[in-house]
């Protein structure tokens, strides 16, 4: 296996995960559109994604971050926005390689920060997070004001 940072180009290899990710999340199957949001944020280079390419050249996990600046240090950030992982390919360490590319890049970049939120039912996600050295969050409110129907909204 390989982690590789994707190019426009590959956007059809990751919208399959991308499509099982919005799923996982409640949301419809779209995979024409997933491909689409995919292409557009390669494209337009708004967001950042890793992939993790098996031998046999499948895609079997991707995280995708988004940028985003720090006022207080006034520095870049990062947002670790989606993790995921096929499911046959769980359990043997490609979560683990996709966010110590995300946080190799973040520091690369210069980044103050890198940081992700979770459901509070991701027990498995949770567990890597913090045996990756992420600290949880306990001095901060996240509020939400959504401006879309909620169906659209995780």
């Amino acid at each position: 296996m390989k982690i590789t940072q994707a190019q426009l180009s590959d956007a059809g290899k990751i919208a399959p995960l991308f499509d099982a990710y919005r799923q996982f999340y409640e949301q419809s199957s779209d995979l024409t559109e997933a491909n689409n949001y995919l292409c557009m944020h390669l494209k337009n280079e708004t967001s950042v994604i890793f992939m993790a390419i098996s031998e046999n050249g499948q895609c079997i996990g991707f995280t995708q971050l988004y940028p985003t600046f720090c006022s207080v240090s006034m520095r870049p950030a990062w947002i670790l926005y989606d993790l995921f992982v096929s499911e046959d390919a769980r359990k043997k360490g490609v979560a683990d390689q996709l966010m110590q590319a995300a946080q190799n890049f973040a520091a690369q970049s210069g980044a103050t920060w890198l940081r992700l939120e979770t459901a509070l039912t991701n027990i498995p996600g949770q567990k890597l997070y913090e045996k990756l050295g992420w600290k949880r969050e306990n001095d901060f409110y996240t509020y939400f004001f959504h401006l879309t129907s909620s169906e659209q909204n995780t």
